[in-house]
């Protein structure tokens, strides 16, 4: 007969088993529990990436014989794989849209929608840049409209369209490719309008490609999750954002209390029901949420209250079968 019990190291939680009645063979893992085999898969957003990837490289640790493949494909780009049934657990900077909802129902995908971290999504420039402290988001919005054939407002293209006393040169920009829940995020909080944004940047779904990017141009502006920005702080320079109460910085006590606006945002897990029949997709999940608050601020983002980690937690148990 064989226990379960959960043992919380240095805030991870390990799960681990205890033997009664019968000895462990040469599978059996940490305290003579047997250990679990087989794989889980999960891809998509770039920005719930480092918390997934965190505690996937926690969870080989307790269970070394499941593989946990972590993908990053973009938001829209892990639905598409979620909804066909190719992964078990879908990473989102955003919540899942109608139509893709509907694309899980009609393939018969049931799945839980599980928040697990609050993001602030950052814009940044080169630390090289001596002149930005803070943008507007009126400002933002100038600069990352679509450009209008018809309209009398001219485009930006240098820093000295945006204020006068800026440089006369030309900004290079940076952002999400179009598969991003960022950029679909940002455009909407930013621009007004969701995926309604000027094409002539430098798109890229791998953040840390935007990084390299940035840092190396004096001239540029970019935006991604606050994690990037966190792994990097030598690299890039932040940007304060003013929504008409003043210039706010994203820091983990900002994004918390609420005062970055408005592109503080939930980051979300999918997972997929059927898979939850799985022992090893159950356990990984369980610990993903035993540890998500943690890891999370490790990796920059800003964890949820105990007592909604909890609720999800009895929510996956319930689903299991």
């Amino acid at each position: 007969m064989i226990g379960w019990t959960a043992l919380r190291w240095g805030g991870i939680v390990v799960i681990a088993g205890f033997a009664m009645g019968c000895g462990g063979g040469s599978d059996d893992g940490a305290f003579g529990a047997p250990q679990l085999s087989g794989t889980v898969e999960i891809d998509g957003s770039s920005t719930v990436f480092p918390v997934s990837e965190a505690v996937a490289e926690e969870f080989r640790k307790v269970e070394p014989k499941v593989r946990v493949n972590v993908g990053v494909s973009g938001t829209g780009a892990g639905f598409k794989r979620f909804n066909s049934g190719e992964i078990d657990i879908s990473d989102a900077s955003r919540p899942i849209k109608d139509a893709e909802a509907e694309a899980a129902e009609q393939n018969g995908i049931a799945y839980l929608e599980i928040r697990i971290a609050i993001d602030g999504l950052s814009v940044v420039v080169s630390p090289d840049n001596d002149f930005v402290e803070c943008m507007t988001v009126d400002e933002l919005r100038l600069l990352w409209k679509p450009k209008d054939l018809e309209s009398s407002e001219p485009p930006v293209e240098r820093w000295s369209d945006i204020r006068p006393e800026w440089p006369d040169r030309k900004i290079s920009l940076y952002g999400p490719g179009t598969d991003s829940g960022t950029f679909d995020y940002f455009t909407e909080e930013i621009v007004g309008d969701a995926r309604s944004s000027r094409s002539d940047y430098t798109a890229s779904e791998d953040d840390n490609v935007l990084v390299r990017g940035i840092s190396g141009d004096r001239n540029s502006l970019g935006y991604f999750g606050y994690s990037y920005y966190s792994e990097n702080p030598d690299k890039l320079k932040l940007v304060a954002i003013d929504d008409g109460s003043g210039c706010v910085t994203p820091t983990q006590d900002t994004i918390e209390k609420g005062m970055y606006t408005p592109l503080s945002r939930p980051l979300f897990i999918y997972v997929n029901k059927k898979s939850l029949e799985r022992e090893e997709v159950r356990v990984f999940v369980e610990f993903y949420l035993e540890n998500a608050a943690v890891l999370a601020q490790e990796v920059g983002y800003v964890g949820l209250s105990p007592e909604e980690y909890e609720s999800a937690l009895e929510l996956v148990r319930q689903s299991a079968p």
